[in-house]
């Protein structure tokens, strides 16, 4: 097994980017929150474009629809594929700078935060205007219960609650979300029978009929489906699952042992010449703790498979894969499939004990190079300047970084704000 030397993490790095550019490349500029700030600064144009006229109740309530529509349909697994299809379409002879910018397409979150916000604000709004207006009290219990549970979820769902409570984060955002399309359809034909108008005949009805839809789709795919599962040690789980068809690489499964609690994405390994395909499953919290001790022989999954941020390999000529413990998983089925020249470069503990030699030998015979880093031996590397070595002796144009939420944003910034193209997960789903 390649092994590296413990100098290797002393690469000198490039001098950083002017300032200015530099400021940019910050996380808490990252395209994520570009993107939230857009959908907000949209939103207060089109307020200061209606205030001189004044704004209706029918106004502020569909301005609140649209940017429900927006928030819940940006997270759908379809779209969500047919964007980063597209965005990875373009040729890699493009400019390096406009690829760079498209590999960010997996920051899409940033639109789902936007507009669950302003489509709060709006509704807030749309409470303060019917209440002024002594609306029907049908219309406004209905209101004022939408609100408050609006609030409740934009309020659970801030950065430092959601990381102190993901479970209880994840279970309001699905029963409140599910409440929340309830009493809207509830809130929308008490109106119309109100004025005496059509329901159909009503953009709302129309809106909440492909919301309703859209929700409800991925459980239309609910399945409990046999599990096969080794466990190379005590630290990782590797579950093989054969059924369906062979999902593509770069893309990601939920699987849940109870469906109404909790859901958990891994991403998809596919072995080009097996049916079926893996994932990689570490010990990192409560749940996956369970998984491994106490292995099922059937787990429920839904939906589609869905891209993941590693697809954006395909813009590039040639990538470094940058992996700490079990983020090997995401960088496998790349690392297999061969589409793009890569080198990989992976840092863990006793890679053979933990991960086993089937699935070491597996990544060595696609990846004789590959930069493996044995933290039991050697501690802990620079990660940075590793990456940075990597990129610079493969003449690589990129660098895809599968780790912590810590040390991925310690390898993404510490490489753009030198200029250098990263990516790495954000957390935002």
């Amino acid at each position: 097994m390649t092994a590296l030397a413990e100098h290797r993490d002393d690469a000198v790095l490039p001098p950083a980017l002017p300032r200015l550019r530099r400021v940019f490349k910050h996380p808490k500029l990252m395209h994520h929150n570009r993107l939230a700030a857009s959908v907000v600064l949209v939103n207060l144009v089109v307020l200061g474009c209606a205030v001189p006229g004044g704004i209706s109740v029918d106004f502020a309530s569909r301005a609140a629809l649209a940017n429900f529509a927006l928030a819940v349909l940006i997270r759908r697994q379809r779209l969500i594929n047919l964007m980063f299809r597209v965005a990875t379409s373009v040729p890699v002879t493009w400019p390096l700078r406009v690829r760079w910018l498209l590999g960010k397409v997996y920051h899409f979150g940033g639109l789902h935060i936007g507009g669950a916000l302003s489509g709060t604000l709006w509704f807030a709004a749309f409470v303060g205007l019917a209440t002024a207006q002594a609306a029907p009290a049908a219309v406004l219990v209905l209101a004022y219960a939408l609100v408050a549970l609006f609030l409740g979820m934009v309020v659970l769902a801030t950065p430092r609650l959601r990381a102190k409570s993901h479970n209880r984060f994840e279970l309001t955002h699905r029963f409140g979300g599910w409440l929340s399309l309830v009493l809207l359809w509830a809130l929308t034909v008490v109106r119309v029978l109100h004025s005496g108008s059509s329901l159909i005949t009503t953009p709302d009805f129309w809106v909440l009929a492909v919301l309703t839809a859209a929700v409800a789709a991925p459980w239309t795919r609910l399945r409990k489906v046999a599990v096969r599962i080794e466990r190379p040690s005590s630290h990782v789980a590797i579950a093989r699952f054969t059924h369906g068809r062979k999902p593509f690489a770069g893309s990601s499964t939920a699987i849940s042992r109870s469906p109404f609690r909790e859901w958990h994405s891994f991403a998809n390994i596919p072995s080009p010449d097996e049916h079926g395909f893996r994932l990689t499953i570490s010990r990192a919290g409560d749940w996956t703790g369970r998984f491994i001790d106490d292995l099922p022989a059937r787990v429920w999954v839904k939906g589609i498979t869905t891209a993941g941020v590693a697809n954006i390999e395909k813009l590039f000529r040639r990538v470094v894969y940058v992996a700490t413990g079990s983020g090997i998983g995401p960088c496998l089925p790349h690392l297999l499939a061969q589409e793009v020249p890569a080198l990989l470069v992976w840092a863990t503990r006793a890679p053979r004990d933990t991960y086993g030699d089937e699935l070491v030998d597996e990544i060595l015979a696609v990846q004789p190079d590959a930069r493996i880093w044995d933290t039991g031996q050697h501690g802990k590397p620079d990660m940075v300047r590793l990456a940075y070595a990597a990129y610079r002796d493969f003449g690589a144009e990129a660098v895809i970084c599968i780790s912590n939420k810590k040390l991925t944003w310690q390898v993404v910034h510490g490489l753009e704000s030198r200029g250098i193209p990263a990516y790495g997960a954000i957390w935002d789903s």
